[in-house]
């Protein structure tokens, strides 16, 4: 199985967790928790712009868990906001102050719902070593993955403001 954590858009081959119901979610549940999951019962897990919902306390715990219901030699594809990136923007002198606050709400969720909170500023250095200290052997950044239609592409004043990584078990 291939788990998209997080998704919406139905794709062959693919199954959806999400937080909340949906036409397309085949599983309700969260990142946190994935103990509705065997282990070594996924081949690939999706999670774009999941893991800053994660609190700093709960992180560990949460790669873990992917980590866990991976097969052997599975691989996560994760994007999270590149908080360098996003920094770069927002400390812009020439940026407007729309395009800081649109920034802002990168950084820290866009706070429209009760799940759309951002706990953790990620760059490649913080997410390589997490996700070595949960178990996976090998991580590198790429610039897309071409899975599915979502952030980990948007690039909305000109740079690109997702930190995406594919890791291997």
């Amino acid at each position: 199985m291939k788990l998209h954590i997080g998704g919406t858009e139905k794709k062959e081959g693919w199954k959806i967790l999400n937080i909340q119901k949906g036409i397309s979610v085949d599983y309700i549940g969260d990142i946190r928790d994935l103990s509705q999951f065997d282990d070594k019962s996924v081949s690939e897990v999706y999670a774009s712009h999941v893991v800053e919902h994660v609190d700093q306390k709960k992180i560990m715990d949460t790669l873990k868990g992917v980590f866990r219901i991976l097969e052997e030699n599975g691989k996560f594809y994760i994007s999270v906001p590149d908080m360098e990136i996003l920094c770069r923007i927002f400390l812009d002198p020439k940026a407007p102050t729309k395009v800081k606050f649109h920034t802002m709400r990168m950084m820290f969720g866009g706070q429209i719902d009760d799940f759309d909170y951002h706990y953790f500023g990620w760059n490649y250095e913080f997410l390589k070593d997490y996700l070595g200290e949960a178990g996976f052997k090998k991580t590198e950044r790429v610039k897309s993955f071409n899975l599915f239609n979502d952030t980990s592409n948007y690039a909305p004043y000109g740079l690109p403001i997702s930190l995406n990584v594919l890791a291997y078990k």
